[in-house]
C-alpha cells in the first residue's frame, strides 16, 4: 500500500531522482577503510602509469619515509613529492581517510550537505569541516570550468536562486538568475557529465557565447525549443523535444537533464 498521501506517480518521480545507484557507505568503508587502502587509491588515481615528477616529468625515483609520510624523490631534479603535494589536502593534518570520506559524503548527497552536517559525520570541528567543504567545492569548480560537452547533449534553461518567497516565479523573475543546464549522454543512454552555468540572459548573443565555450562543434543537442537555442543550429544538430509540461519532462531525450535539474533544485532548497 502506498498510503493516501503518496501517489504512484510521485513514487516514480522519486525513484528517478533520489534512488539512482551509487556507492553505498558500507561499500565505501570496505574499499577505503584504512590508511593503506586510501594511500593506494590516491597513488593509482594520481599516477595511474607510475610516478611522474610534477616538476620535470621524469619517472625515475626513490621513495623514503619522513615523520610517517611517504615521499617520492625524482632522481633527475631531486624534487620531493608526497601524495598530498599540490592537492587540496596539502599541509592538512587530517587523516587521508577523513578527506576521502568527506569527498564521498559531498559527492553522494542529493541535497546540499552543510558544513555542520559534515562536522557531525566526520567528527571534526566546524571550522575544519567548513574549510574542507569549500576547498573541495572550489576544486570541483576549477576542474569543470573549461570542460566542453560533445556527442549527445541534453539541454535546458532554468531560473535559480534568489528569495524563496515573494516576487515573480520562473522565467522573468527579478529574484532569480538564468542558468543553462547541459548533460552529455553516452551512446547507451547513460549520463556522462553535466555542466550548470549562469548566463546574462536567454538571448541569442548570450547563448551563442555559452555554446562556443561549452559545446564541441558537431554535438547532437536536444532542447525544449527555447527560441534562443536556435543559435545551436549554426554548428550543431539540434532537435526540439515535442510536447509540453510533464510529457516533455518525461521524454527520453530530456530525462537526464531533468534529473540533474531536479537534484539541483532539491539541493538549493535543502530538502
Amino acid at each position: 500500500m502506498l498510503g493516501p498521501s503518496l501517489h504512484r506517480d510521485q513514487i516514480m518521480a522519486m525513484n528517478r531522482v533520489q534512488f539512482q545507484a551509487g556507492l553505498s557507505l558500507p561499500a565505501f568503508l570496505k574499499r577505503y577503510g584504512n590508511a593503506q587502502q586510501c594511500e593506494q587509491a590516491l597513488e593509482i588515481s594520481r599516477w595511474p602509469q607510475g610516478f611522474v615528477c610534477p616538476r620535470c616529468a621524469a619517472t625515475a625515483h626513490s621513495r623514503f619515509q619522513r615523520h610517517g609520510t611517504t615521499y617520492w624523490q625524482c632522481t633527475a631534479c631531486y624534487r620531493q613529492t608526497s601524495l598530498r603535494s599540490g592537492t587540496v589536502m596539502d599541509n592538512s593534518k587530517l587523516p587521508l581517510r577523513t578527506w576521502l570520506l568527506g569527498m564521498y559524503l559531498l559527492g553522494q548527497s542529493k541535497t546540499n550537505l552543510s558544513a555542520l552536517e559534515l562536522m557531525r559525520h566526520l567528527g571534526v570541528s566546524y571550522p575544519t569541516a567548513w574549510r574542507m567543504k569549500h576547498k573541495l567545492m572550489q576544486a570541483m569548480t576549477q576542474r569543470e570550468a573549461n570542460r566542453k560537452l560533445g556527442g549527445i547533449v541534453q539541454l535546458d534553461d532554468a531560473y535559480l536562486g534568489g528569495e524563496r518567497n515573494g516576487g515573480k516565479a520562473g522565467r522573468g523573475s527579478e529574484n532569480k538568475r538564468p542558468f543553462v543546464i547541459a548533460v552529455e549522454i553516452t551512446e547507451d543512454g547513460r549520463p556522462l557529465r553535466a555542466v550548470m552555468d549562469p548566463v546574462p540572459g536567454f538571448t541569442k548573443a548570450a547563448l551563442s557565447e555559452w555554446i562556443g565555450q561549452r559545446l564541441h562543434p558537431g554535438a547532437d543537442v536536444y532542447s525544449d525549443g527555447l527560441g534562443a537555442f536556435r543559435a545551436l543550429e549554426a554548428e550543431h544538430a539540434h532537435t526540439v523535444i515535442e510536447g509540453s509540461g510533464r510529457s516533455r519532462c518525461e521524454a527520453e531525450n530530456a530525462r537526464w537533464v531533468n534529473v540533474v535539474l531536479s537534484n539541483l533544485k532539491r539541493s538549493l532548497d535543502g530538502a
